[in-house]
């Protein structure tokens, strides 16, 4: 008896595969790439997901530009630099020509300078504590090279901290 309300998706309509699509829209933003990806996790065939997809499109629900400012204002704030920015936003399947010219104009040099150096004012307590000054400033590259800034920006901010005496 339960076996036949237990439904397999692959037979749904493209109107079951909007609707999910829908769903998942209401959350957040995802970019097309994200989009497939979690229809196909639940099942549905790939007409319907293209018919869902379409629709979605054609309404403006789902749109990689508008993703993707969203998405690199986010990681900006979050005290990510350009290359970091970049590898998240092609985790996410937004990628390309336009997606570069977003983050190009999103991200300028001097963005990135004073997100690196706000991201390493808020952390300065984790570095105060290591006594040794080549491993402090190796641990301050790492950090702030895993963080996607430039090697650049990195030693702009190490050499303000030479000057400064700051924490080196």
């Amino acid at each position: 008896m339960n076996a036949i309300k237990l439904e397999n998706s692959k037979d749904s309509s493209p109107k079951k595969a909007l609707n999910s699509a829908l769903r998942i829209l209401t959350r957040r933003d995802h970019s097309r790439h994200e989009l497939v990806l979690k229809l196909k996790r639940r099942d549905f065939s790939k007409e319907d997901i293209d018919d869902a997809i379409s629709s979605c499109e054609q309404f403006e629900y789902i749109n990689d530009e508008r993703t993707a400012q969203v998405y690199i204002r986010e990681l900006k704030r979050k005290g990510y630099g350009k290359k970091r920015i970049q590898l998240e936003l092609n985790k996410k399947g937004l990628k390309g020509t336009r997606i570069l010219s977003i983050l190009d104009k999103s991200v300028s040099e001097n963005d990135e300078r004073e997100g690196a150096e706000r991201i390493l004012n808020k952390n300065i307590k984790r570095f105060e504590r290591e006594k040794d000054c080549l491993k402090r400033r190796d641990k301050i590259f790492r950090f702030l090279n895993a963080r996607g800034f430039s090697r650049e920006v990195i030693a702009e901010n190490l050499k303000r901290l030479d000057q400064t005496d700051t924490l080196i």
